[in-house]
């Protein structure tokens, strides 16, 4: 990483001025490289002459002086600056931006990556929605969210499982089988309400159909559970299916069932009971939530025995932990936001160390059709489904995956989002998705039609990479190899957007090389810088398709 070698650089350079005697001895505090706005202040730059000051009792722009004068040769920097009050500016050097399109085309399949993991497990659990109807915008988010965290993580070198956690019992699935009965029943003439609290979704009215399509009469005579398992394993069977079509696969799929059929939540309770962080009072079992630093208890087993969703889910966590996960990432919708961290310090009190399980909380989302909101309610059946709205932003030119995906992934998860459909479908540069593919396909389409021009890859493959001096050239080199940064803070920080930032500005570079460089001329004097410009080329939508191939996002030859 460019910023990793930078820092250990700074650090060279302070020891040499130490000890030439230009420093006086002082332990450099951390070292913090950013990348400037302004690109006039170069590449890179650095605060710690300023925040060195104290310590070397020295103004900031004399350290700065000092640490840019015993910079260490280094053939990725060009330059080295010193700016008021004390900031280091470096420059990247500009025949070593053009020789990493060699290094580029040489990886074209994994540059960006990097052994950050160590080979270490991670576990990244999302989606994780019950069978009781079909997944919605909503799950959307997470879906991707999840998805493409765990491809940041495989591409640093984690060991990644994709994990679903469900429930098929309880209270919420018998009314799922409640309300299919009642659907059956309607089929055969008898007509009852749907039970408090029931699903009104059109969604079982299909399920019902192909029911009593296969046993007719007979359903009358079946009981509760017999239409709870129906309905689940027909609405799972579309979640699936769903997923399938999001681009989404999953290692394992988790029963909550589990953890009482092998006694992980009794054990739990009883273990919380014994270290006196569980009990009792007015019937029902309470965690000391307090006592680990929230805000107030939390019943963990309700009056009537039944635990509440809380306690299954520590003796989950718990058991994640067991399963040896080193790091552990959970997806959840905003409705969550008050109960994980009950969780984590359920786990907590278990004795187990919750620091490498992070939690993100996606916000809701708002889907805009015609420039109003569509309501969405599950039980009422009033929402639009995933399945729905892959067919509404497919077109010719994209497919609705490639939409959903990239626009969910526009956002940071903490803000909220307007889904906009009328924008998922236009087919111009206001639309993000559109345009980031249509630089990998005007990227192929160049290349395709050299080829045809007899500037094939095997002729422009050792083309001068010398020639690539031109400021747009230059400009489209530096995002290019700030790839692998790109993929490591955005695991890092468990921020897949970044990615998406990444790549619209790198198609933003592109499109300004292509409209100042000409890449093919028929001008035998500028063959070679035509080889070169090939190159270039190729290796930028090695580039773009693997930013679009993170974010499991189609990189298309053709639009």
């Amino acid at each position: 990483m460019i910023k990793d070698d930078l820092i250990s650089l700074i650090q060279q350079a302070a020891k040499a001025a130490q000890k030439a005697g230009d420093l006086p001895p002082f332990d450099l505090p951390a070292i913090v490289v950013e990348q400037p706005k302004n690109p006039e202040h170069g590449d890179y730059a650095t605060n710690v002459a300023m925040q060195s000051a104290r310590l070397a009792r020295m103004a900031p722009i004399k350290i700065a002086e000092q640490i840019a004068r015993h910079w260490p040769a280094a053939p990725f920097v060009g330059r080295v600056d010193v700016a008021p009050p004390g900031f280091i500016n470096i420059s990247l050097d500009d025949g070593w931006l053009a020789q990493q399109v060699a290094v580029i085309q040489a990886s074209p399949a994994t540059f960006g990556n990097s052994d950050a993991g160590e080979g270490r497990q991670a576990q990244v659990e999302f989606v994780s929605a019950n069978p009781t109807g079909p997944l919605t915008i909503g799950h959307a988010w997470g879906a991707v969210l999840g998805d493409t965290i765990a491809s940041l993580l495989q591409a640093t070198g984690w060991q990644v499982t994709r994990e679903y956690y469900f429930n098929n019992g309880g209270r919420q699935m018998r009314l799922l089988g409640e309300s299919l009965q009642v659907r059956c029943l309607e089929l055969m003439g008898q007509y009852r309400p749907i039970p408090q609290d029931g699903y009104q979704g059109e969604y079982l009215r299909w399920v019902a159909a192909a029911l009593y399509a296969e046993h007719g009469a007979a359903l009358a005579e079946k009981e509760v559970d017999f239409f709870r398992a129906k309905a689940v394993d027909a609405i799972f069977a579309n979640i699936r299916c769903t997923l399938d079509r999001l681009g989404i696969h999953f290692d394992v799929y988790y029963n909550e069932l589990d953890l009482y059929e092998t006694g992980r939540v009794n054990a739990a309770v009883q273990a919380l009971a014994s270290s006196g962080y569980a009990y009792q009072k007015d019937g029902a079992t309470w965690l000391r939530a307090a006592d680990l630093g929230l805000k107030q208890d939390r019943v963990i087993i309700k009056s009537s025995g039944e635990p509440t969703y809380r306690m299954p889910d520590i003796a989950y966590h718990v058991h994640k932990l067991q399963r040896g996960f080193d790091f552990v990432v959970d997806i959840f919708g905003a409705d969550h936001h008050a109960t994980w961290p009950d969780v984590l310090a359920g786990v907590r009190a278990l004795g187990y160390n919750t620091d490498g399980i992070k939690v993100i909380i996606h916000q809701f989302i708002t889907l805009l059709r015609g420039g109003e909101e569509v309501k969405m309610s599950t039980r009422r059946g009033q929402f639009v489904t995933i399945d729905e709205l892959l067919d509404d932003v497919t077109t010719e030119s994209i497919p609705g995956k490639d939409v959903m995906r990239f626009t969910l992934l526009t956002r940071s998860p903490d803000s909220p989002m307007n889904f906009d459909l009328d924008l998922a479908v236009k087919q111009s540069s206001e639309n993000p998705v559109y345009y980031v593919q249509y630089g990998h396909a005007r990227i192929s389409s160049i290349l395709r039609k050299a080829a045809e021009e007899g500037f094939g890859p095997a002729v422009y493959a050792d083309g001068d990479l010398t020639l690539l001096t031109h400021p747009s050239e230059l400009a489209l080199l530096r995002q290019m190899v700030a790839l692998p940064e790109a993929i490591a803070t955005a695991a890092e920080q468990l921020a897949p957007h970044q990615i998406s930032f990444f790549a619209t500005e790198l198609a933003t570079q592109f499109h300004a090389f292509y409209r100042d460089c000409r890449v093919v001329s028929s001008d035998p004097a500028d063959r070679a810088t035509s080889l070169a410009r090939l190159r270039l080329c190729d290796a930028a939508r090695i580039v773009l398709s693997r930013a679009l191939g993170l974010m499991g996002v189609t990189a298309p030859e053709k639009m």
